[in-house]
């Protein structure tokens, strides 16, 4: 798996996941069930997460709904 996205946004979580899965990709969401740790305050990342072997073409897919910015380095 690899990390596209990394907020505590969930509006920006749930466009990126929607844009993701309507494209066709495996998406998966961790650490979403921190909220009950946290107690429901947000402060906790999300991690928007894809197969290593889709993240090149996920990432271009989020670049052209406009969210470049926020997708986290390549590895």
């Amino acid at each position: 798996m690899e990390e596209l996205l990394r907020t505590n946004d969930p509006v920006l979580l749930s466009f990126a996941e929607a844009i993701l899965k309507e494209a066709g990709f495996q998406v998966h969401i961790f650490d979403q069930n921190m909220s009950v740790l946290e107690g429901s305050i947000g402060v906790l990342t999300r991690r928007l997460m894809v197969p290593e072997a889709e993240a090149a073409r996920a990432r271009q897919v989020l670049r052209d709904a406009g969210v470049a910015e926020e997708l986290r380095p390549s590895s």
